[in-house]
C-alpha cells in the first residue's frame, strides 16, 4: 500500500511514529511521512536541521517531508499554541502539493495536539483517502486538565473540532480502552473504534545492556524514567522520598527532564535529600535497557484526574518489556494492567503516604520474588504488546476498509 503518515513529531525525535513508519516500510509498503522540523522536547530546533536544511529526507527508505513550524520554546501556553497551529497550517499547505500522488491510507499519529489532523483532512478532501486516526491524547479533556484551560468558548470550539475529526475518520485507533467513553460522548462512533496499544522500543525490549551509563548509587534502586512534568505528580513522589529520608538504603533515581525538574531539584536541596534522590538528566532511549537492568523496581505515576484515570502511560509497556517489576501510583487502566499481568504493585494516585509505605515493604522483599514479578511482566508484554503484533493488527484494520 501507499501510506502517508501525518504527525508533527518524527525522527530524530523519539516517538512511536518512527517505529510505525520504519516497520511498515520493512513490510513492503511505500511510506511517506509529513512531519515537522524536530524541536521536541528541548524546544529548540535540533542541530543540523533548520528552515532551509533537511526539509526533505529519506531515512530507512521512508520519504520524509518537513513542514515549517515555530519551535515550542519553553512550552509556555502561547508559544505551544503557536507551535501547534503553525505546523498544522504549513503542513496543510504541503498536503495540497501531495495530491499528485494517490495514497491508499493516511495515518494520523496524535500524541497531542489534535490539530495534527488538519493536513490529513486536506489529503482526504482531495483524494478521498481514508484516514486512520491514532488517538494517544484526548481533546479537549487534555486541554482542560493538563493545560489548565477553563474557558468554555475555547473548550466548545475544540469539542466541535474533535467531533468533526472523528466523523472524518475511517477508523479511530485508541491506545487505552478507557478512551472509548470520551469518544462515544461525541457521537455514534462505536463501529470505528479499534484498540491499538503502545509498544516498547526494540532497544528496551531486546535487553541490550551494553550502552554505557554512569555509576549508580548502591542500595534499593527505585527508578523513574521519562517526562518529569505536571501530569507525573512529582509533588507526591517527592513527599514520599521525604518520608523515607532516614532509610538511606532506599535510592530514588530519576531519568529525564521536564517542567517540574526545577521543582524537584529545589525540593531535594531544601530537604537535604541528596543522599537518597538522584536526578541524572535525559538519556537516549538506547540507554534505557542499561539503566533498567540496574533498577530494583520501576516507578510510574499520574495525577488523580479523570483523563489520566483512563490513560495507560507508554512507559508501562516499556517497563514490562524490560523484565523488571513495576510500582505504580495511578488509578484506572494502568493499575489494572499491572494487576492483570501480576508484574508489580500499585497505590492510589496522589497517595504519597501509601507510596512510601509500599516502597518500604518492597525494599525488604526477597530478590527472587521481585524477579518473578519482572518475568510475569515480560511475558505479558510478549503476549499483548509486541510491536510486530500491533503493526500486523493495523494492516488488518486498514485492509478491511
Amino acid at each position: 500500500m501507499r501510506i502517508l503518515i501525518v504527525t508533527q513529531y518524527f525522527y530524530p525525535e523519539n516517538f512511536k511514529s518512527n517505529d510505525l513508519a520504519f516497520e511498515l516500510k520493512k513490510r513492503g509498503h511505500d511510506v511517506t511521512v509529513l512531519t515537522g522540523i524536530p524541536n521536541y522536547p528541548e524546544g529548540k530546533i535540533f542541530s543540523g536541521y533548520g528552515y532551509f536544511k533537511k526539509r526533505r529526507q529519506i531515512i530507512n527508505d521512508v520519504k520524509i517531508i518537513r513542514a515549517l513550524l515555530l519551535p515550542r520554546g519553553n512550552g509556555g501556553g502561547v508559544r505551544l499554541f503557536i507551535n501547534y497551529f503553525s505546523w498544522a497550517f504549513f503542513a496543510s499547505l504541503k498536503a495540497l502539493k501531495l495530491s499528485s500522488k494517490k495514497y491508499d491510507a493516511v495515518i494520523v499519529h496524535e500524541p497531542s495536539p489534535i490539530t495534527q489532523f488538519y493536513p490529513a483532512l486536506v489529503v482526504k478532501k482531495l483524494q478521498k483517502t481514508p484516514i486512520y486516526f491514532w488517538v494517544m491524547d484526548l481533546w479537549p479533556e487534555s486541554l482542560e486538565i493538563a493545560g489548565g484551560i477553563k474557558n468554555k468558548f475555547i473548550l466548545n470550539f475544540f469539542t466541535k473540532m474533535v467531533r468533526n475529526f472523528y466523523k472524518e475518520s475511517e477508523k479511530i485507533l485508541i491506545t487505552s480502552k478507557g478512551f472509548k467513553k470520551s469518544i462515544l460522548q461525541k457521537g455514534n462512533f462505536e463501529n470505528k473504534i479499534h484498540y491499538f496499544p503502545n509498544w516498547a522500543e526494540d532497544t528496551i525490549s531486546s535487553g541490550n545492556t551494553e550502552f554505557p551509563i554512569p555509576e549508580l548509587p548502591e542500595g534499593f534502586r527505585i527508578m523513574f524514567a521519562g517526562n518529569i512534568g505536571e501530569a507525573q505528580d512529582m509533588d507526591n513522589i517527592m513527599k514520599s522520598a521525604l518520608m523515607l529520608k532516614e532509610n538511606k538504603d532506599i535510592k530514588f533515581i530519576l531519568l529525564g527532564d521536564g517542567r517540574k525538574m526545577p521543582f524537584v531539584q529545589e525540593f531535594i536541596k531544601e530537604n537535604n535529600l541528596g543522599q537518597t534522590v538522584y536526578t541524572l538528566g535525559r538519556y537516549p532511549v538506547e540507554a534505557m535497557a542499561s539503566f533498567f537492568n540496574k533498577a530494583d523496581i520501576l516507578l510510574v505515576s499520574l495525577k488523580d484526574d479523570p483523563i489520566f484515570n483512563i490513560t495507560v502511560p507508554a512507559k508501562v509497556q516499556a517497563y514490562m518489556s524490560s523484565g523488571k517489576p513495576i510500582l505504580a501510583m495511578l488509578n484506572g487502566e494502568g493499575a489494572e494492567n499491572i494487576a492483570e499481568a501480576e508484574c508489580g504493585f500499585s497505590v492510589p494516585a496522589g497517595n504519597s503516604e501509601e507510596l512510601a509505605a509500599k516502597i518500604k515493604t518492597i525494599s525488604q522483599m526477597k530478590k527472587e520474588d521481585l524477579a518473578i514479578l519482572g518475568r510475569n511482566g515480560k511475558q505479558f508484554y510478549k503476549l499483548n504488546y509486541k510491536m510486530e503484533q500491533c503493526i500486523s493488527n493495523l494492516e488488518k484494520i486498514i485492509s478491511q476498509k
